[in-house]
This record gives structure tokens, sequence and C-alpha cells, in this order.
């Protein structure tokens, strides 16, 4: 079974635990919001990448009017308000970060830029010529993001030269050969790996083959960060950091209540939260914040990754069900991330106390890739919270008439977030129509209850997607 499927079977397994259980129990489902109240809490990013993090601006001190809010300084926040301003530059565009720019999930994650959405990599849909039409658009983005990159001057480090998915078994491999036959056909730029050359890329044998997409690739996510806060802020977007959004007032008129006790008023809101998202009262019920651990090494010599045998530098992710990837930096740290997942009762979003016991994990895992890592220690350690859906989808679009989201990125936020932030931006300026057949779009997440049916269900859906694992 590949990773995709298994990843559908495992959120298919949440929806049924969760749900069947809410069923028997509803009022204590619509009460539970209020018995356990979501807590406002934002973790500083101790993540590698956080040490190239830019200075901050100044908080928000004053009540201020504006055109369009975004809550959230990452990726999609940040394209949201350079596209916003490019497309209208007489609007007034102010951008609240709770803590620093990329403090969240854009600059904790795996560095992996890939093509499209998470349910369609490498899995095909009914409709082929909408699989082509994303897989384009992302290929598309990613030479955005170089341009971008470019233009501001600031080096993001951005590598296309492709990235792998291995295959842990000979079912998987099989599967690809199938995959990949029919996207070749379709024009997309990808092939498959046999064992060998598989070896001779990565210097381990573990593997029955790969997957390769040649638009891939990866980047260092907090300088990609910086790009597109330094390009919003070029387009004269306004950006307040440490300023977190205690309370959103909808209306025709939109009022934002800061932690401070501040109020920005607005025509329209972008909801650029991820999974924080629910804290201010959107999404309770379609996005599950799953937790997500990351480690990298200390820089190694050059003859230390000759012993390794990383030969091509390619990121790469691999076919198991607890799925781990891992990256090389330019400086060669070997950074892996993912195996155990965890889900915390009522979407806790601080650090659990049982991660180093995930950590350890990983560092069992990098050994077993790549024996000569094994005297090794990780340099730093790092978490964070993937927002995921139940159907492993991605949505954009509009909440209200006024109010714009992007979130469920899934693993593939890295690139799809700027161009959802180029969606919204059309959406914002009332024109969608290109965007409207494209299935990600106003896209409606499969229901999720509230605790404790949730963790219920998440347990036990997690607990079956390491055994299968």
């Amino acid at each position: 079974m590949n990773k995709l499927s298994s990843r559908r079977k495992f959120l298919k397994t949440t929806a049924a635990a969760s749900a069947a259980v809410a069923a028997g129990a509803a009022g204590v489902n619509s009460l539970a919001p209020g018995i356990w109240p979501e807590k406002m809490v934002f973790e500083p990013n101790q993540s590698y990448w956080a040490k190239s993090q830019a200075a901050a601006n100044p908080p928000l001190r004053q009540d201020l009017e504006a055109d369009v809010a975004i809550i959230g300084g990452g990726f999609t926040g940040l394209s949201s308000a350079y596209y916003i301003r490019q497309n209208q530059p007489a609007k007034k565009v102010v951008v609240l970060e709770a803590r620093g720019c990329g403090n969240g999930a854009s600059g904790r994650n795996g560095a992996m830029v890939l093509t499209m959405t998470a349910d369609r990599f490498m899995q095909f849909s009914a409709d082929p010529a909408i699989d082509k039409r994303i897989y384009d658009l992302t290929v598309e983005n990613i030479r955005q993001l170089h341009a971008l990159s470019t233009a501001s001057g600031i080096d993001c480090e951005l590598e296309t030269n492709g990235a792998l998915e291995v295959f842990n078994t000979k079912a998987d491999l099989e599967a690809g050969k199938a995959y990949v036959e029919k996207a070749r056909k379709l024009g997309m730029d990808v092939e498959v790996w046999d064992k060998q050359r598989t070896y001779e890329a990565l210097g381990t044998r573990l593997y029955e083959g790969a997957f390769l997409d040649r638009q891939c690739g990866q980047v260092h996510p907090m300088k990609l960060v910086q790009v597109f806060k330094a390009a919003a802020q070029k387009a004269g977007a306004e950006i307040y950091e440490n300023t977190a959004v205690a309370r959103v007032e909808e209306g025709n008129t939109i009022r934002l209540h800061t932690a401070a006790g501040h109020t920005v008023t607005a025509k329209s809101l972008v909801l650029a939260s991820n999974a924080y998202t629910s804290r201010l009262g959107f999404f309770r019920n379609g996005i599950v914040p799953i937790f997500n651990y990351v480690g990298i090494t200390p820089a190694l010599s050059d003859a230390q990754i000759a012993e390794v045998g990383w030969r091509s530098r390619l990121p790469f992710s691999d076919s198991r069900t607890i799925v781990t990837y891992l990256g090389l930096t330019r400086d060669n740290r070997i950074h892996i991330g993912g195996g155990k997942a965890n889900y915390s009762f009522n979407d806790g979003l601080q650090q659990r106390l049982d991660a180093g016991q995930a950590f350890r994990n990983l560092r069992s895992e990098l050994a077993r890739i790549f024996p000569s890592t094994a005297s090794l220690e990780f340099e730093t350690t790092w978490s964070g919270a993937v927002d995921c859906s139940l159907d492993f989808s991605s949505s954009v679009g509009r909440w209200r008439d006024n109010i714009y989201y992007g979130i469920g990125y899934c693993g593939h936020g890295v690139n799809l977030t700027s161009l959802f932030g180029r969606i919204i931006a059309d959406f914002e300026a009332g024109r969608e129509q290109q965007w409207n057949d494209l299935p990600f779009v106003n896209h409606r997440f499969l229901y999720v209850p509230n605790e404790p049916f949730r963790w219920v269900g998440a347990q036990a859906a997690l607990a079956y997607y390491r055994m299968s694992g």
C-alpha cells in the first residue's frame, strides 16, 4: 500500500472512530467548546531555521483602520499581503503576527518544496486533466519563488534539482511505476528509479526504488519567510509582530481585538493562521493539528558526507505509513523529520512532555538509514503542528463575504501556501472566476467532532497508523 493510501485510511479511521462516538452524545459535542476552550498559546520557534529569522517589527501600539487585515505572518499571510498589494496598490494591508514572522509552521518544517496537493501527490483522481493542471500550477509557483528570491536579493537556498519518494516495499515500487507511466503521458516531469540507482543517489540500500519529481526541491524555510516579508513590505503592506489577535468580530466591518487591547477595523480579513486558526473560532471542526518532530545534525565534513554516500543531495521521504523525510543543507547538516505523530487533547499546540522519545526515535531512524551517522547527536531538535484535514485535502477561498482563508496544507505547505496567497488576492479583488473549477477552492472539509470525541478518534487512528507502519 502506498503512503497516500495509508494516510487516507488513517484519516478515514479517525473520522469514523470520533464521529461514531460523538453521534451518541450530541449534547456533549455541542457544549464541548465551552467546557474545554482552546488556549491561545504561541511557543517560540526553536528550530535550526529560526537562527535566520529576521529582526521583528514593532508591535501594534494603537488602534487603526485598514482595507485588509491579515492574521498570521507565515507564508500564507505574507504572500497574501504581497499579492493583494500587487493587485490593488491603493489598499491599506495590515499583517498581524502573534510572535515573529515564521514562528509557526512556515519556519519549522522539513524544507521540502513539493508539487501537487497532498491528496493528489502520486495519486490520480477521477479527472487526470485537473490533476495535471494542479501539477502545472504548483510547478509554475516554484518558478515564482525563484523570481521573488532573486528580486529581493535574499538567497533562500532554493534548489529545484528534484525530490524523491523512496519505496519501502516492492508493492510500493510497482504502484510507483504505474503512476509514472500515466503521469509521463500527461507531460509530468517524473520517473522511477530502481534499487541500484536509488542506492547510488542516496547511499543506502534500504529501499526498493524511488519516485523522482524533477520539479521539486528544497529551501531554507526561514530565509523564504524573509523573502516574502521583504516583498510584502516593499509592496507597501504594514507588518506588526508580537501582536496576537485574541478575538474577531465578524460583520460588514470586521474588528480584530488584540491581546494588548488594541483594535484593527478592516473591510476584509484573511485567515492565515494555519493550525492556530481554531483559536479564533474558525475551522474547529475541519482541521486536526498533528504534532510533528524534526532533528538536525551539526555540519558534517565533506569526508563524512562522502562516507554517508548521499551523492545526489536530493531530499527524500519514504513510502511507509509513518512517514519519515530527510534533507541536506548547503553546509552539510542532515535533518530528519516525521516518524511518530501525536495529537494532544483539545488541539494542544505546546510541545508534548514525551517529545524526547520522539527525537530519540528519529535519531535511531537516521542511524538505520545511514549507519555512519550512528555516533552523531542532533545539534537542534524542534516540533510543531501540521494542519491536517480528514480527507488530506487543502482549502482556499471565502469563509464569509469578506473573510478569506488558506488552510489544510497537510505537509505540502512550503509551496502551496504562496499559490494560495495568489488565489486569496484574486478572491479579495473579486477576480476568483479563473480558480473556481479547482477542487481545493472553497473545499468543504469532512466534519471533525469536538472534544473529547476528537481525542478518542485521533488516538484510535494514530494507534492503527503506527501499527500498520
